[in-house]
């Protein structure tokens, strides 16, 4: 099967030596998306909701270029910093995702590998070949 992969730029690509996501046959797989900017920089610092929109937001735009849509979406994780912000995403996933309802686990770990990341995401999406 052919492999095909998608960059976001974040910077944290290169160093890791990874794609933002990846499309083998009709499976896409978004690796875990910080809240970046276009400039690599963290977005809505201090804002759950605003940072968990961004991730989305990432992770759709890499879905589309690998020939997905958001009809595809049958999983989403949601890793936080704190338990606290669970309304704040839930209501971000809430609205890219009502109608979609993906299975989706929402956890709280200990850090992400930048203090000012509250969340961070991962979505899988299927696509049916043609």
């Amino acid at each position: 099967m052919q492999r095909k992969t998608s960059s976001s730029g974040s910077p944290f690509e290169k160093a890791f030596s990874f794609s933002r996501a990846c499309r083998i046959g009709g499976t896409i797989a978004i690796a875990g998306t910080a809240p970046l900017g276009e400039d690599g920089k963290t977005v809505c610092k201090g804002d759950a909701y605003g940072q968990a929109k961004r991730c989305f937001e990432i992770s759709l735009s890499a879905i589309e270029a690998l020939g997905g849509t958001i009809d595809g979406v049958i999983r989403t994780r949601m890793l936080l910093c704190d338990a606290d912000d669970w309304p704040q995403v839930a209501k971000a996933h809430g609205e890219v995702f009502a109608g979609i309802d993906p299975a989706s686990t929402c956890v709280v770990v200990k850090g992400l590998l930048d203090p000012d990341w509250l969340v961070e995401t991962e979505v899988d999406c299927v696509v049916a070949e043609v």
